[in-house]
């Protein structure tokens, strides 16, 4: 016989789960106690929203399920701001949270909330276990479904008491839920229209969305497009889906993507949606496209809801892409991608003395970076440079992109270096964004975290500052950051590196020396006030 704050150790050990990042407080006390005796590494942040961030980007760079955990109350709804990013993003993570004596549930005690019915929304499932009995069952189910079908994260809210009581601990290591059976091979006969529509098409065009990195199917959607010669462009979450520089690959759509990519989804008399939603920052006039529609993805939801749909195929990327590449496909079209290119238009990229210009900066750190890197965008005017600039090859991208959350950056690069020791990890953020996370450059230094972090500084809310100047006839208001701490000064007291860069000139000095840095360290950039990120 077992505690049952001890049967939770077991669940996380027997799911393979090698670290938590987390805040404690007094309803899962009993937890971080009994985590005391397991191999399973506790990270401690600074704030339950980054213990969240940190499993999204652990999760995203392992493939594993990412596990944080906050207590009762405030603990909790601190954490739900990123286990809805995590929702929006289809990122694999189980949050534990602790809960109030089951005999106290209902009265409004200390630190009682409804996590459950607060969460509930943007969450894959959530359990609230109240019997001790429950808890092999629950996590067992939990892991599951973060992890399969359409990707995303379970809530597991605890009762304290218990966690105290004793239970004779058996783990299943098979798993059936009755009503959740994802579908993953698509329908054959949806695959055969689907190839005989690109067959007769004359301008097809891939829209990749992140559903390909969550089912590892880059190989599959790059010999697909390598065959047909088919081109692809993709949604912010889709970067990463075949490398920058395939010559066949035409950057991002959208609001803030490139305008040949968005001039060739317009000329397209066939468009193949691979693992996107198509919300409104990709395709923000979906109600005009009328043409043809492949739509394939894993959650049926999503096919048809924001875009008509010719032919809806449901499951996974992988396999339905093994499906049509198992039909051996003919085709070229070459011609369209020869058209895509000549759209293609170069705008001056403008020099200020003494400031950085954020373009050609990512893009010199692009080059210099190891094949592999991982590059974490925050979000804001930066996330935008970063998408349309950084040359991804080998690595990963990592940013909010459906719920843009603000502070992402560090906490989810501290994620992924701690999932990928080895592997460069770059943090970029703005000087806003990164005063919602810098609080965390603590557990940088606490755990002995590689992480390399440039600020962006332009001493506003530049993307706020951009939409008044666009909308708001320049009728600027709440964007001024005057008030910024001194970054040398933060950098010091964290016993990190610091260089401050203002001077085109020094570029590549500049970066060689930031990336070479032994430990940490910040890399403040003087941008333009006014630089606009388009």
């Amino acid at each position: 016989m077992i505690k049952g704050s001890e049967a939770i150790i077991k669940c996380l050990e027997q799911e393979n789960v090698e670290v938590i990042f987390g805040y404690p407080g007094a309803t899962v006390c009993p937890i971080y106690d009994s985590l005391i005796n397991s191999s399973i590494r506790n990270i401690l942040v600074r704030n339950e929203q980054h213990a969240g961030h940190a499993a999204n980007g652990y999760a995203r760079t392992t493939g594993k399920v990412g596990v944080c955990m906050a207590t009762s109350g405030p603990g909790a709804m601190n954490l739900l701001t990123a286990v809805a990013t995590a929702n929006m993003d289809s990122i694999p993570m189980v949050a534990i949270t602790g809960q109030v004596s089951s005999d106290l549930l209902g009265k409004d005690v200390f630190q009682e909330v409804d996590v459950i019915g607060s969460a509930e929304p943007f969450t894959k499932y959530t359990f609230l276990v109240k019997d001790i009995n429950e808890i092999p069952t629950v996590f067992k189910q939990a892991f599951h479904i973060a992890n399969t079908g359409r990707k995303g994260p379970v809530l597991i809210d605890i009762t304290v008491d218990i966690m105290e009581e004793l239970i004779n601990f058996k783990y299943d290591k098979s798993v059936s839920i009755r009503g959740y059976k994802p579908t993953l091979t698509g329908h054959s006969l949806q695959v055969k229209k689907a190839i005989k529509a690109i067959n007769e098409a004359k301008k097809p065009l891939i829209c990749a969305g992140g559903g390909i990195m969550l089912s590892n199917a880059q190989p599959e959607l790059l010999e697909l497009s390598t065959r047909l010669k088919i081109p692809v462009v993709s949604t912010m979450m889709g970067i990463g889906a075949v490398k920058t520089e395939y010559e066949r690959y035409f950057g991002m759509i959208g609001t803030s993507g490139f305008a040949h990519a968005n001039r060739a989804l317009n000329d397209s008399d066939l468009l193949i949606i691979i693992g996107a939603r198509v919300a409104n920052r990709a395709m923000p006039n979906c109600e005009n496209i009328h043409k043809n529609v492949i739509h394939i993805d894993i959650d049926p939801a999503e096919i048809g809801k924001n875009i008509k749909t010719s032919i809806p195929i449901v499951g996974d990327a992988k396999v339905i892409l093994n499906q049509m590449l198992d039909l051996n496909p003919t085709g070229d079209f070459s011609s369209f991608c020869e058209n895509i290119t000549s759209y293609k238009t170069e705008k001056e990229i403008i020099k200020r003395d003494g400031f950085i210009n954020p373009q050609i900066l990512i893009r010199a750190l692009s080059n210099k970076l190891d094949n592999d890197a991982i590059y974490v965008a925050d979000v804001g005017q930066n996330q935008i440079w970063s998408a349309k600039n950084y040359n991804l090859r080998e690595g990963s991208f990592l940013t909010s992109g459906g719920m843009g959350t603000m502070g992402y950056s560090i906490p989810a690069a501290i994620g992924a270096k701690i999932g990928k020791k080895d592997t460069q990890v770059i943090a970029v953020c703005g000087d806003g964004s990164f005063q919602m996370c810098f609080p965390e450059l603590a557990t940088l230094k606490q755990h002995n975290v590689d992480v390399k972090i440039i600020v962006m500084t332009n001493n506003c809310l530049g993307m706020i500052r951009q939409i008044q100047t666009n909308s708001f006839d320049k009728r600027f208001t709440s964007i001024d950051l005057s008030g910024n701490p001194k970054l040398d000064m933060i950098a010091k007291a964290y016993d990190m590196g610091y260089i401050y860069f203002n001077d085109m000139d020094k570029i590549d000095d500049v970066i060689s020396n930031f990336i070479s840095h032994d430990g940490p360290c910040i890399l403040e950039c003087s941008v333009y006030p006014y630089e606009m990120a388009e």
